[in-house]
């Protein structure tokens, strides 16, 4: 349900700008995404939920370089939010791990797998490979393309990315054999004194 409601804002970006039949949509899509990231925010806080850092980090970067958007009327300050965002990430997983000796994607998904510390390095590294690679696209994508092919790209692109590095991950793990049930080992183990091994 989260996923689902993380969405919207970007839906709403997406759906004004071309839904919107004026030759400054960008900006109204603009105001739509501050809208929408700012309800999704304090949403959050009527509900008592707990807000992640990522999603304080997205809403400031929505409100600092959407506000500069429209008072500057140049779009070029919404197109680089993606890239802010991703290589912040990048920075935060390396520099957690690097500067406080704390892996955080260990402590997000830590209860869900449990993985030795290399392959948990492992996993850091590449997940803030994945988003300066995200961060970089974006402006390739962005200096290259028209702002339709942009915006696009962006309700497109970033979802296809994030689904390749959980697929990326998840043969990775399987490779390595971190995804096999602990008890469906155990059973093995249990079957091979059983017989006598």
């Amino acid at each position: 349900m989260s996923q689902f409601v993380d969405f919207l804002p970007i839906a709403v970006f997406v759906a004004v700008f071309f839904g919107t039949d004026a030759p400054d949509n960008i900006y109204y899509a603009t105001a739509a995404l501050m809208l929408g990231v700012t309800a999704q925010y304090v949403g959050y806080r009527v509900l008592g939920k707990a807000v992640s850092g990522q999603l304080k980090f997205t809403f400031w970067a929505s409100i600092v370089l959407g506000g500069m958007t429209l008072l500057l009327r140049d779009a070029t300050f919404i197109q680089w939010k993606p890239t802010i965002v991703n290589w912040a990430l990048a920075v935060v997983l390396i520099g957690a791990e690097r500067f406080a000796g704390r892996n955080l994607l260990k402590s997000v998904l830590g209860q869900q797998l449990s993985l030795p510390d290399a392959v948990w390095r492992r996993l850091n590294v590449g997940w803030a490979l994945g988003f300066l690679i995200a961060g970089g696209l974006n402006l390739v994508v962005a200096y290259n393309f028209s702002m339709e092919f942009w915006v696009t790209y962006k309700l497109i692109g970033g979802f296809a990315l994030t689904f390749l590095y959980i697929l990326l991950t998840i043969v990775y793990l399987a490779r390595a054999g971190h995804l096999k049930d602990p008890n469906d080992q155990n059973k093995a183990a249990e079957h091979q004194v059983d017989d006598g091994v």
